[in-house]
């Protein structure tokens, strides 16, 4: 997070809202935040709301978007007035439930910007122990430094691994000794194979002793752990992983330590190994199937080169050109970490390879203008070929396989794909209607595309020679058809 000094009074909240869980977890209190509608502060409205998940709530019912009128002895109005913490008389009645109210004004260049109030049900309040002792004190200080504009501090670089109040607590004195281990840390510390008791322990020492294998999240790991910056680590054993989170403690004018929240994520990082495993193993298939493809491929070439009929070769040439296209799908499958490809450049290989094997005189010029865009990997195998296809009629039939030029335009919007696949060659018979023909071509394209839940047309061109086929697919029916 950027130096809280150069943040606006609005980037300050956003921060501040991105770590209020800790507050509420350790204070076991509910947290409302509370904001004037205007600058003459007459009025207060609750812009967010955030209940424990270490105790019970006080409030049942959601008070977003609630008012406070200018009620001089609300505690709300009396923070904000004062600059300083206002409390209610012991116990209030809140729907019944007795409850605690704080009321902290959070003050920046000493100035109030908001009210944050804690809500605190006695009803069901914890029995006293080490834990709900250590974690009110620590509450107490973060409470004095939102008072102070010192909370937030540093934000999490990845939020979905950050570890929270209820996996793991640890406080950590200004001497740098554990004075406190909440007992989901000290299994992770066993975990990770720490022996003896972590209280009383040397806080940088114990993580130096097990950092072999340490990931560094944002500042490096090497930096004293004095407890004056905010860092962000994991350490990584062969067996086990914890995430660590340290955020400086502060009273008023000396430090108070560390508050240090740890994660076990060994099960997290399994699972990343596993996927990172799978991930390899599907692009080998897919890697091992294209040359597989080119190797039959490879045979089909040889074959036809042996046959003395002039159709067979052309058969055989068809059938080598349609197990190529597919490879080329494959090939892009083999280095992508996704089961989506951008088909371009699946366009752009099949090109080549189609005005390479097609043009028996002259010369082609094939190319594409637009883009494809990502393409779910089971309609790619399908539209590679409807494209090989429809690109080797143009050049043959279109073209006569004499020289000229084939355009393959793509059109993308957020449901729909249009591909115009446009020749200048003689046109079409007068007489042409598509469906009548027997060539096998034109049935496979016309049962690819209709599988893709697609439409195809072959007309002429609008303006010049030429011949231009028209294929139209809904991309949520692709969408849907990859996700089932």
């Amino acid at each position: 997070m950027k130096d809280a000094h150069s943040l606006s009074d609005e980037q300050w909240l956003e921060a501040f809202e991105g770590q209020w869980h800790f507050l509420a977890d350790l204070s076991f209190s509910d947290l409302v935040l509370w904001l004037p509608t205007d600058e003459t502060a007459e009025t207060f409205e609750c812009k967010a709301q955030i209940r424990p998940v270490t105790g019970p709530t006080a409030l049942e019912d959601d008070v977003v978007g609630e008012r406070i009128g200018h009620e001089a002895d609300h505690p709300v109005v009396v923070a904000w007035m004062s600059h300083e913490i206002a409390e209610t008389s012991d116990n209030a009645l809140s729907a019944g439930i007795p409850v605690d109210v704080w009321a902290i004004p959070v003050l920046r260049n000493e100035r109030p910007i908001a009210v944050v109030e804690r809500h605190t049900n006695q009803m069901g309040v914890r029995a006293t122990g080490a834990l709900e002792e250590n974690f009110l004190e620590i509450a107490d200080i973060l409470t004095q430094m939102l008072q102070r504009g010192e909370f937030p501090l540093m934000q999490p670089t990845d939020k979905a691994l950050a570890p929270k109040v209820a996996d793991g607590v640890l406080r950590v004195l200004p001497n740098g000794v554990i004075s406190y281990a909440s007992p989901n840390a000290v299994t992770g510390f066993r975990r990770l194979g720490a022996l003896g008791d972590i209280e009383g322990e040397n806080f940088r020492d114990l993580t130096r002793s097990l950092r072999q294998g340490v990931e560094s999240v944002g500042q490096t790991v090497g930096k004293d752990l004095d407890g004056t910056l905010s860092l962000e680590f994991e350490i990584e054993q062969r067996n086990a992983s914890m995430r660590f989170l340290l955020l400086p403690l502060w009273l008023e004018r000396s430090s108070a330590g560390m508050l240090v929240l740890c994660r076990d994520t060994t099960d997290l990082r399994r699972r990343d190994r596993m996927l990172v495993t799978k991930d390899a193993t599907i692009r080998e298939i897919h890697h091992r199937v294209k040359n597989n493809l080119q190797t039959v491929a490879a045979l089909l070439r040889m074959q036809s080169r042996r046959l003395e009929s002039a159709d067979g070769k052309e058969a055989l040439r068809d059938a080598m050109r349609r197990v190529s296209s597919i490879a080329v799908v494959h090939e892009t499958l083999s280095q992508s970490l996704t089961e989506d490809v951008a088909f371009d450049q699946i366009c752009d290989k099949i090109l080549d390879m189609v005005g390479d094997l097609a043009a028996a005189s002259g010369t082609v010029v094939a190319r594409r203008v637009g883009s494809f865009g990502v393409i779910p990997a089971d309609a790619a195998t399908s539209l590679s070929m409807v494209v090989t296809e429809l690109c080797q009629n143009a050049i043959e039939h279109g073209l006569q396989s004499s020289s000229g030029h084939v355009t393959v335009i793509p059109e993308r919007t957020d449901d729909h794909l249009t591909i115009r696949i446009v020749d200048d060659g003689v046109g079409l018979a007068d007489d042409f209607v598509l469906g009548a023909q027997t060539s096998l071509g034109l049935s496979i394209i016309t049962t690819l595309v209709g599988d893709m839940a697609g439409s195809f047309d072959l007309r002429p061109c609008d303006e010049g020679p030429g011949t231009e086929a028209v294929i139209e697919l809904p991309l949520d029916q692709l969408r849907k058809k990859a996700a089932g």
